[in-house]
């Protein structure tokens, strides 16, 4: 067996790239079975559906497909929803590398929004290349901030990180109303949302990059933000597999007692894993709050640190897996919006189901088709490794 608990005769991109094909090709042929039976209603006064009846997941799937890509503004909607994936992804894999379940992201995200606004509302009288590195740090570490008491609960008291960081979130949104009403709310107003950001303090959006060069479009979500999540692929893939701190931060996730016995410090490493979790997580407001919405506000995270545990697991725990799992999700999110214009009988809900089987089939029932496809490569090994020394 090799290290990671598959046989080593097994070449490694069938762990990390057949299976999960074949487990999101059966969520969406689930999805579309879903789908007929949604339009099955449509023949419940006895008459037979026609020919075109089954094909109805097929004209599903390509509205889909051409919701999230038809189009260069429907890219821009796709990138700016896998931006926020991508990063709450990266926060839920640095955190299971080390053995730890963080279902805050949610909550890290919406008080690191607290202090990216905090910098685009009283420091605008910067300079943009200072206002950009202070609202990245802010974000940083009102995230890490608010990761680190559960993950200091965790290390030095035993409590459960699943549920001190899902009491968190609760806590996160409880603290977000109160200041949006009471403090931050911009004077004059009934909407719980600060003034607007001065326009030196906000990211530039792809629509305003490209009338720079005399391109003029109407405004796209997408904002120099998605750079800064393929950055932070890397650097997580640096520090993970790269340096002494992730080697540790790994040993403690697979043993933590060999962890202790090679004089790894795990209460440090806990710490230090759950603050990198929640400054991943604080990207999310540089997305929202910096490149979108340009405001403070509430709800601004709508769901992207509970979709990014989907998209770590689709995506292996590993930075670039996270990258095209993300996009997927992201596509899912944007084609969904122009399915349901399309063909109304599928509501966004459907989307969500579509969501749910693709966890489904790439998480609890990820091991389904494996002992057989595993099976069919350990058959096959001998004769490649015979036609291999043939050639050679």
């Amino acid at each position: 067996m090799s290290a990671f608990g598959r046989p080593a005769d097994v070449p490694r991109w069938v762990s990390i790239g057949l299976i999960p094909l074949v487990n999101l090709v059966l969520a969406f042929v689930a999805a579309g079975l879903v789908v007929l039976l949604i339009y099955w209603g449509q023949y419940a006064d006895g008459t037979l559906p026609g020919a075109d009846y089954l094909y109805t997941p097929v004209r599903a799937a390509g509205l889909l497909l051409k919701g999230a890509f038809g189009s260069f503004p429907n890219w821009s909607y796709t990138l700016y929803y896998t931006t926020n994936f991508i990063f709450a992804g990266l926060a839920v894999a640095v955190a299971f590398h080390a053995g730890l379940f963080n279902i805050g992201a949610e909550g890290q995200a919406y008080v690191a929004g607290l202090g990216v606004g905090l910098v685009c509302l009283y420091l605008d009288f910067l300079p943009f290349i200072l206002v950009l590195p202070l609202a990245i740090v802010a974000a940083a570490l009102f995230g890490a901030a608010w990761a680190f008491i559960p993950a200091y609960l965790q290390a030095k008291r035993g409590s459960h990180i699943v549920i001190t960081t899902i009491m968190f979130n609760f806590i996160a949104s409880s603290l977000m109303v109160y200041l949006m009403v009471h403090v931050l709310i911009a004077p004059g107003q009934q909407s719980p949302e600060s003034r607007a950001f001065a326009a030196g303090t906000v990211l530039p959006t792809i629509s305003e990059v490209l009338s720079w060069f005399g391109i003029r479009m109407r405004r796209l979500p997408l904002n120099l933000s998605f750079l800064w999540a393929l950055a932070c692929c890397v650097f997580v893939w640096i520090f993970i597999w790269r340096t002494r701190w992730g080697y540790a931060l790994r040993t403690v996730g697979l043993n933590p007692r060999a962890a202790v016995y090679g004089g790894i410090s795990v209460a440090g490493i806990i710490i230090l894993a759950m603050c990198i979790s929640g400054a991943l997580s604080g990207f999310i407001a540089l997305n929202e709050i910096m490149g979108v919405q340009r405001r403070i506000l509430l709800n601004f995270v709508a769901g992207a640190g509970f979709v990014g545990i989907a998209v770590s697991l689709m995506g292996r725990n590993h930075p670039f897996g996270i990258i095209f799992a993300a996009l997927l999700f992201g596509a899912l999110y944007q084609g969904g919006a122009e399915l349901n214009f399309d063909m109304p009988e599928i509501t966004r809900d459907m989307v969500v189901v579509i969501q749910g089987l693709v966890i489904l089939f790439a998480g609890a029932l990820e091991n389904l088709f494996r002992p057989r496809i595993e099976a069919l490569f350990r058959r096959r090994a001998p004769a490649l490794q015979a036609a291999k020394g043939t050639s050679s």
